[in-house]
């Protein structure tokens, strides 16, 4: 099967090189199971400029064991007594991913969401989604793979937590059904320290795979994720929040609003500062060199029939005339006509031709 160097989604948009960095706020569970707070949270994600915007599903009793869920969770960002309770409370219905994914759509972003379970998959799926995305800890539940490839939906598979056995495992699982997958380069720590993004190892993904490449960043900055689009990230993913200081773990690692509208903002620069392959001197650059760069002038007063020295010449700005690397065919050469001190020596005036002119 050929790799696919883009992919092309049912709203036009298309991620791939060649093509605008598609840029995702994950709003995960950051919307506390609130509804109108997850309907908030896509309103700042359009206005903030992002391309898409995703959430999570789990069905707590298909995902956990029950123990899992019995287990107690008491700390500062529980929403439950045990764990099963907590994330419960983070959850929102699928009426209300209908809902959002409706919403999402009429503002123009892209709305998809990582299901944690199969139960999750098979729900969302009924949404008929643009794209699914594969979670860093499903990169090893082969069952899962399978089923999301035999949807048929483009796909992103974040590699978190994952050697490149386990990588080569889980792709060529998924292109048993097709190749549209795009693969996020990924450190599943919370907050993921500078020393270990490893923002390299994108190429390497992208090498090694064939597959569009980009990065899912979980720092508390931004200055890593701008450096992964530098590096040619075809997508960026960046957790999303209204405020960091809520109460849960995903917020410390997230992006408020004007953070997130200031790594669109950037993205977008850094995208045109790319653009331009070819060392070129622009107009804005011409009219700055006529300015600032220096012609060759005269030193003193010269009279006419002068064989021109070194010490008849020197060199001052503007650079209207001739510039300074025309120095040596200035030396020896002969005025025609007297000059005064500080006139430019220009080409007229000396008997042998010189066409250095700025």
């Amino acid at each position: 099967m050929k790799p696919a160097k883009h992919i092309r989604l049912r709203s036009g948009r298309t991620i791939g090189e060649g093509h605008p960095c598609f840029i995702v706020a994950e709003v995960g569970n950051n919307h506390q199971g609130d509804i109108a707070l997850a309907r908030q949270m896509v309103e700042e994600a359009a206005r903030a400029g992002a391309d898409a915007v995703k959430f999570q599903k789990r069905d707590n009793a298909a995902l956990l064991t029950a123990d899992g869920l019995k287990a107690p969770y008491t700390g500062p960002n529980s929403f439950g007594p045990t764990y099963g309770e907590h994330r419960n409370a983070l959850e929102l219905s699928m009426d209300e991913m209908a809902e959002l994914k409706a919403l999402s759509e009429s503002l123009g972003l892209v709305f998809f969401a990582s299901a944690w379970d199969m139960n999750s998959l098979e729900a969302m799926h009924t949404l008929d989604p643009e794209l699914i995305k594969i979670c860093s800890a499903d990169l090893v539940n082969i069952p899962y793979l399978r089923r999301c490839g035999e949807m048929g939906t483009p796909l992103i598979l974040s590699t978190g937590m994952s050697s490149y056995d386990q990588m080569d495992r889980a792709i060529a699982e998924l292109r048993h059904y097709h190749d549209n997958i795009v693969v996020l380069h990924c450190n599943s720590s919370y907050p993921c320290p500078e020393d270990q993004i490893c923002l390299p190892v994108m190429h390497a993904v992208r090498d090694r795979y064939g597959l569009p490449t980009g990065y899912s960043g979980h720092e508390r900055g931004i200055a890593p994720t701008l450096g992964a689009v530098a590096l040619g990230a075809v997508m960026i993913e960046r957790h999303f929040t209204l405020d960091k200081t809520m109460r849960g773990t995903d917020h410390q690692v997230s992006l408020e609003p004007a953070d997130l509208a200031m790594l669109v903002r950037m993205t977008r620069e850094i995208e045109s500062a790319m653009s331009g392959q070819a060392k070129a001197v622009f107009p804005g650059e011409a009219s700055a060199a006529m300015k600032l760069r220096k012609s060759i002038v005269a030193a003193r007063d010269l009279p006419a029939g002068t064989v021109i020295t070194a010490a008849d010449i020197t060199v001052k700005s503007p650079g209207t005339g001739l510039t300074p690397d025309n120095w040596d065919d200035v030396i020896g050469n002969t005025l025609t006509d007297a000059v005064r001190m500080d006139d430019q020596i220009v080409p007229e005036l000396l008997a042998v031709p010189v066409n250095g002119a700025a």
